[in-house]
């Protein structure tokens, strides 16, 4: 990534974070990981300058938490924070839905590109791709979000998926991906919005969060087993 001539600070700036964003979603800089701003401006050959702006915009999108004194850490979400994450949207997108006609404009000559992504993720999910999955969802998620009117609330949504798959990417990798814990209904979701079935695409949406929140039931469950107490030392044992 070492600059051209035509290549302006800004463009850095965003070609830093865009990459940055991707080794975090992908699970490649894991939770908990720290560096400075001198580490990465050394790895991609740049300035100091450009980096500490995509590192504070990557902070502003809550990927991660900076400490004057330390440098940046890759955030850690807990199972709370999916789960709030997995609420925050569906709360937006069922008010979405509840006023179509003034809060989303289908334009069903986009919709043709977004069902190809929704097979692709559907046949990356089905295959164990993580990689492919992440990358085709969040385009699938992205270009939906641009039938909404508000782009504020579109950046929103965006923002807490990619926050979602920085929580859900390391114990997918650690777990394995089933379909109790993957959803399998983009195909279904676009149908039903091509159709302008507002009542299918809310029970899509239902059945998208039904899964994240069962997960994340389950996640909770393993974590309490996992952290109990001690078993009590055998009698005779001890002082």
């Amino acid at each position: 990534m070492r600059p051209g001539g035509g290549v302006t600070r800004n463009t850095l700036r965003r070609q830093i974070a865009d990459a940055l964003r991707d080794e975090v979603v992908a699970g490649r800089l894991p939770p908990g990981r720290e560096f400075t701003v001198k580490q990465i401006a050394e790895q991609y050959g740049v300035s100091a300058t450009p980096v500490r702006e995509a590192l504070f915009d990557l902070s502003a999108q809550g990927l991660l938490v900076s400490d004057q004194h330390r440098g940046f850490q890759v955030r850690e979400f807990t199972v709370a924070d999916y789960r709030a994450m997995a609420e925050a949207r569906a709360l937006v997108v069922d008010g979405l839905f509840r006023d179509p006609a003034g809060q989303v404009a289908i334009r069903t000559e986009a919709l043709a590109p977004i069902r190809r992504r929704a097979a692709e993720a559907v046949r990356a999910a089905k295959g164990g791709d993580l990689d492919v999955l992440i990358g085709y969802d969040l385009r699938f998620w992205r270009e939906l979000g641009q039938f909404v009117r508000n782009p504020h609330i579109a950046d929103f949504l965006t923002r807490l998926r990619v926050q979602a798959w920085v929580f859900a990417v390391h114990r997918l990798r650690r777990d394995g991906m089933d379909e109790d814990v993957l959803w399998f209904g983009h195909e279904e979701l676009v149908d039903a919005i091509g159709r302008g079935d507002r009542d299918q695409v809310r029970a899509s949406m239902h059945a998208y969060y039904g899964h994240a929140l069962a997960w994340a039931e389950r996640l909770e469950a393993q974590e309490a087993r996992e952290t109990g107490p001690e078993p009590p030392e055998p009698p005779g044992r001890g002082a």
